[in-house]
């Protein structure tokens, strides 16, 4: 027979089981994609590097490492960014995205010095598996691209063939409000929420300043904003408390359907587990419902990027 008290206690207890099971239902069934993963394979004569660049780790980080990776941590699709150093290539994230099509896509890398590149941009996203263009603008003679007029062509063309566009330029992001509200068709996702993945330098004013550029982008409805980095720009170890305050900045300004969970995880590879890089957001960021949390881990870039 029970007892008054766990007659009393039962229905309340009854209560969290049931909403514990429903959170974890909701978890279950949720779509969990990583928004940015960097893909290479060891320098060859086909496969060669610019001369002077280094990858971010000193092993290939090849679809063979990722695949079981994702597995272990229950992530469904990544984004694949082919990184700089093979120069403006996309065949290796191609060939991810033909051998896994369900699980691989790629935002690809033109050469946006060069303004014939204008006439792949109707047909870009007619490859199989290519969803869109990043661009990186990390020095001095790249940034001055959006000044000197040599991105000019860019913008509308992307915009008329309806190219989505991932872009990295740490320090400089306030340059795309012109962009931004001349070409509102153009969408547009801040990388990184606009700063480098594992920023060091001047840390405690560039990264307040880094936040304040993102937030000011988010009026702009065709911008949004990759939720990446914490792990490479944090002081703690995981969950990377000192981030938090500047992931939640970000996420009230553009809200849940334009926030995307992202790793970046080769620029930070020995700061945290590919798992533990999943439950940062899905268990440590209070500030995020479980419906937040369908949205930024998954169901906002898929939308965003039209990834069927």
């Amino acid at each position: 027979m029970l007892s008054r008290r766990q007659i009393v206690i039962s229905p309340l207890a009854a209560g969290l089981a049931l909403a514990s099971q429903k959170a974890t239902a909701q978890s279950a069934k949720r779509t969990i994609v990583d928004a940015q993963v960097h893909l290479w394979k060891a320098e060859s004569e086909d496969w060669k590097w610019i001369p002077g660049t280094k990858p971010q780790m000193p092993e290939p980080f090849t679809i063979e490492k990722l695949v079981p990776l994702m597995d272990q941590a229950g992530v469904d699709r990544v984004v694949i960014v082919p990184p700089s150093w093979p120069g403006d290539r996309n065949d290796y994230g191609l060939e991810a995205a033909q051998r896994y099509p369900n699980r691989f896509a790629v935002m690809g890398r033109i050469a946006l010095q060069n303004p014939q590149s204008a006439t792949l941009l109707p047909k870009w996203k007619e490859q199989p598996g290519m969803l869109g263009v990043r661009i990186s603008l990390l020095s001095d003679v790249t940034m001055a691209w959006l000044t000197d007029g040599t991105a000019d062509w860019f913008w509308p063309a992307a915009e008329k063939a309806g190219v989505p566009v991932m872009f990295l330029v740490p320090g400089q992001i306030s340059m795309f409000a012109r962009i931004a509200e001349r070409h509102p068709q153009l969408t547009l996702i801040i990388d990184h929420m606009g700063m480098n993945s594992s920023s060091r330098t001047a840390r405690i004013t560039a990264i307040p300043a880094a936040i304040d550029q993102a937030i000011a982008l988010a009026k702009y409805p065709n911008v949004s904003v990759k939720l990446s980095g914490a792990p490479g720009n944090s002081l703690e170890p995981y969950p990377f408390r000192d981030m938090t305050v500047y992931l939640q900045r970000l996420f009230d300004a553009y809200g849940p359907e334009r926030c995307y969970w992202g790793t970046d995880m080769t620029n930070s590879f020995a700061k945290a587990s590919y798992r533990q890089r999943v439950t940062h957001f899905t268990e440590e960021l209070s500030f995020l419902s479980e419906n937040d949390k369908d949205w930024v881990m998954g169901r906002a870039i898929l939308a965003r990027l039209r990834w069927a």
